[in-house]
């Protein structure tokens, strides 16, 4: 295309005349004695694209290549000839030559207008961590549920059952999770409703049917049950985004939890704080489930493999084991090893697992906030390697904060926890390297590498059970276990997302 040829000056209402630049002339060298006006009249004639340069200056700034200017150029109709009369050069592309080489790259950074897609609420990821948490103190209120005078493997007879179970809900709502967002993502909110409205009636039945296989007292069995009807519950409002009905449905059992710490109540009236909890649970994920039912039906049919949530559903089991573990494996190790849990020493895992719950909603956060960066980095790094090592700092700093900030979260929970002890050294870097793990786990399970973190995790669970089983420490197993765990996971994570490909 042509644009309209510039005009000399005071002369528009002529004959269109083009002016051509003045040929290149050599300053002679005067005399330094002889100066005055006839000296000032000998200066030559401005280069014209210096004046282009200086109009064009933002734009040849933020360009990576002349060719970026050429097309500009060409965009504002210059032509070859054009170049030669105006400026004095061959083509638009030797102009757009020399604009490049005359002003400075000055490469933008990430704008204000520019819309961040990982951007996070941190209030809602605090109310993810209290809804995490405070389930916790359920059990307060159904200690009594539990025959403390009948052991197996060292806990209360029915606490088994109640693991169990709750491996199966971790693994099953996990799977279940993916599965609803997945067919979020896809704009199909009723498609997801269905999944979770079929799927977590039938996690919770498989969960209470595992723990009654295993056996206990019929207190305890109801126990198990009404977990895994929560958990159930729970993942439909988490998935839904309703976070704030779920912390209203946790408010009695909260409230009966500190009050119980404070005086003697029946067991009666604890069991109806439960159910109050429960209820309010199921029938706010109920009427989530009927809200998003009762919209249109979505036009075109589609369906979804259901092997894609099997690694998902293992690493929910994988996850799950080395978090019981990190909990009852002292318990444990004790009866193994003298048959009996008489003698146990106090374990302070206890505030470790509250410190671990209470920091899920800063992991959170920090995923999201991982992700925000690398799409910042995207912008404004110039190589792969400036991007892999920006990256790569920020990987390291995020999972800086989040272990610094368990390790905090446990000192002030053994400081409210009456007569805990405070974790020795090798079990706080047992801790950590958990915490380490199942945070660089989730990262790479958010860039689809569900496979191979579900199957290291697995690996870990897998051999710190037999361990633990056959007499050795529990916090040595932990240290070996997730430390490996940890180091696989990091060395993973470093190259691979270190790739622009992974971030776009």
């Amino acid at each position: 295309m042509s644009g309209p040829l510039r005009l000399v000056p005071n002369e528009a209402d002529e004959t269109v005349q083009l002016r051509v630049l003045p040929l290149k002339r050599r300053r002679p060298a005067l005399p330094a004695q002889r100066s005055g006006p006839e000296t000032d009249q000998l200066d030559l004639s401005p280069d014209p694209l210096d004046e282009l340069a200086e109009r064009l200056r933002d734009i040849c700034a933020d360009a990576v290549h002349p060719y970026e200017i050429a097309a500009f150029l060409e965009s504002d109709g210059l032509s070859d000839e054009q170049a030669g009369l105006l400026y004095g050069r061959p083509d638009a592309f030797t102009v757009a030559e020399e604009l490049f080489e005359r002003v400075e790259r000055r490469y933008p950074g990430p704008s204000a207008e520019f819309a961040n897609p990982w951007r996070a609420d941190p209030w809602r990821c605090v109310v993810r961590g209290l809804v995490f948490a405070l389930p916790g103190l359920g059990y307060l209120l159904g200690a009594n549920l539990f025959a403390a005078d009948r052991m197996r493997f060292g806990l209360p007879s029915g606490m088994l059952a109640l693991s169990v179970a709750t491996l199966v809900s971790w693994s099953w709502n996990q799977a279940l999770a993916h599965r609803a967002y997945a067919w979020l993502g896809r704009g199909r909110r009723r498609s997801a409703a269905t999944c979770l409205a079929t799927g977590a009636p039938l996690g919770a039945l498989t969960a209470a049917t595992a723990g009654y296989v295993v056996g206990g007292p019929l207190g305890a069995l109801c126990f198990a049950a009404g977990q895994s009807a929560y958990l159930a519950a729970a993942t439909v409002l988490l998935v839904l985004g309703r976070e704030k009905f779920l912390l209203l449905a946790l408010a009695p059992s909260s409230v009966g939890a500190g009050v119980v710490l404070a005086v003697d109540v029946p067991q009666a009236v604890r069991t109806a704080v439960l159910l109050a909890s429960l209820g309010l649970a199921v029938g706010l994920a109920a009427r989530e489930l009927l809200r998003c039912r009762s919209a249109e039906a979505e036009p075109v049919p589609l369906r979804l493999p259901l092997y894609k949530e099997i690694p998902h559903l293992l690493f929910g089991l994988a996850v799950g084991t080395l978090t019981l573990i990190a909990g009852l494996g002292v318990t444990v190790h004790h009866a193994v090893r003298t048959g009996s849990a008489e003698g146990a020493s106090a374990s302070p895992t206890g505030p470790a697992m509250i410190a671990l719950t209470l920091s899920l909603g800063l992991a959170e956060w920090l995923l999201f906030r991982y992700r925000a960066m690398a799409v910042a980095a995207l912008r404004t790094s110039h190589t792969p390697v400036e991007f892999a090592r920006r990256t790569g700092g920020v990987l390291l700093g995020c999972l800086f904060i989040y272990l610094t900030t368990v390790a905090a979260l446990d000192a002030a929970a053994t400081v409210l926890w009456p007569g805990a002890p405070a974790l020795g050294v090798p079990e706080l870097g047992a801790l950590l390297l958990l915490g380490g793990s199942l945070w660089l786990a989730l990262l790479l399970n958010a860039f689809g590498l569900s496979w191979s973190t579900a199957l290291i995790c697995l690996a870990a669970a897998g051999a710190e059970c037999a361990g633990l089983l056959t007499g050795a420490d529990p916090t040595l197993l932990q240290l070996a276990g997730c430390g490996a765990a940890a180091a696989v996971l990091t060395a993973t994570a470093g190259p691979v997302l270190g790739r622009t490909t992974k971030h776009r």
